[in-house]
């Protein structure tokens, strides 16, 4: 946790993953992040995983450091409760349908300098899903060895949006602190998705070479790196995109006499060219796993390191749960209550300032657990209009 965004208020309706990934990078960095959700906790309020008790380890980690409001917003004076707040507070994030009782034309009509960022799935307000947007964009048929097309596990495009989300926020305070004027951001998946393949430059390369990328297995396309395995069995990433990179593999695999016949024979050179050393990868990769097959991976580990080579061992989740580098020394991890009741490492902002001392990271909020203070705050509401309001089934605390 940082300071960084102390003062900021902002307001969030969202479920899932990309639209709460805003709102939780930005109360990391210190700002007041109020979720606002149904009473009784929205769609993603249950997700697995899940801990014994039914707490979902996936909602109190991406809502950690937020405040939790719960309305009934299937009654017209929950949802009026939550426009009211939108208004006050100035700053929106949320992923709720472009019309309706939160598109931003209602909520700035009370509020012209309003920021509402949308997070949304498709551009038309179709909707969509990391996994569907990751199958329409191409990169299932280039995972594995085909010919079926792999899904990968990690929510890419999600997480992307996310953090891009954050950033439109950021963007449009500071257009509105020049301008004095409000705006809606539409942050849609799968634009995320498809700009991220054009920004990559693989968009251009279809088009340009009028073909699908090969599959290339565990093969970095465009340069050297691939897995291989050590004599005691440890399979690891090993990549050589530098010149000190490939400079320092070809010095700890003794290879240097092999790369320079390969040399010759082919004419060219391997030393300054990444996209050299992976067109010729039929040549090189057989030469480096011969040779990697003969260290034991401690061995090759050091070798390595003394020359500043870049490799990485597979491990598993459990593996990396327990890294003293990634989780046990990173001082990103902390302690901290859980509402599942579960002791394990928090993480808190990926980002370090060197200047800053590092928070601790703090606990998602039990649902509703702030409605109270929110409301007295926000909009004046006194102790007995909440009260009548709790009675109601209108407002619900923790």
């Amino acid at each position: 946790m940082y300071p960084l965004l102390t003062g900021l208020s902002v307001i969030e309706a969202s479920s899932f993953v990309a639209s709460p990934t805003a709102g939780l990078y930005m109360a990391q960095m210190g700002a007041e992040v109020i979720r606002v959700d149904q009473i009784g906790g929205g769609p993603d309020f249950n997700r697995w995983p899940k801990a014994d008790n039914g707490k979902s380890l996936y909602w109190e980690n991406l809502n950690r450091a937020k405040k939790s409001v719960a309305l009934n917003l299937g009654a017209p004076e929950g949802r009026e409760l939550l426009a009211a707040l939108v208004r006050k507070t100035g700053q929106f994030v949320t992923n709720f349908p472009v019309e309706g009782f939160l598109s931003h034309e209602k909520l700035a009509a009370g509020r012209p300098d309003l920021i509402t960022v949308r997070v949304m799935g498709m551009a038309d307000g179709s909707p969509a899903l990391d996994y569907t947007v990751n199958s329409a964009v191409g990169y299932p048929d280039l995972t594995g060895a085909g010919p079926e097309p792999v899904n990968h596990v990690l929510p890419a495009w999600d997480l992307l949006t996310g953090a891009y989300a954050a950033f439109a926020m950021l963007a449009a305070l500071r257009h509105r602190d020049a301008s004095g004027l409000g705006q809606e951001v539409r942050v849609p998946l799968s634009d995320v998705a498809i700009g991220t393949v054009a920004n990559l430059g693989s968009l251009a390369e279809v088009l340009y070479t009028g073909a699908n990328r090969e599959r290339l297995g565990n093969a970095v396309y465009g340069a050297f790196g691939r897995d291989f395995v050590t004599r005691d069995g440890t399979r690891l990433m090993i990549m050589a995109i530098t010149t000190r990179q490939w400079t320092g593999l070809v010095k700890v695999l003794d290879i240097a006499e092999e790369v320079a016949a390969i040399e010759a024979a082919r004419g060219v050179s391997f030393a300054a060219d990444e996209g050299v050393r992976f067109e010729h990868r039929d040549a090189l990769f057989p030469l480096v796993e011969a040779k990697v097959a003969g260290w034991a991976y401690a061995d090759l580990a050091a070798a390595f390191d003394a020359v500043g080579g870049c490799y990485g061992p597979y491990q598993t989740m459990a593996d990396a749960a327990v890294d003293p580098v990634l989780v046990g020394g990173n001082p990103i991890f902390g302690r901290t209550a859980n509402p599942s009741g579960f002791d394990y490492p928090a993480a808190g902002a990926f980002a370090t300032v060197p200047q800053m001392e590092r928070g601790q990271p703090r606990p998602a909020p039990l649902l509703g657990a702030d409605s109270e203070a929110v409301l007295s705050d926000r909009l004046g509401l006194d102790s007995g209009a909440i009260a009548a309001l709790i009675d109601k089934g209108v407002v619900a605390q923790a």
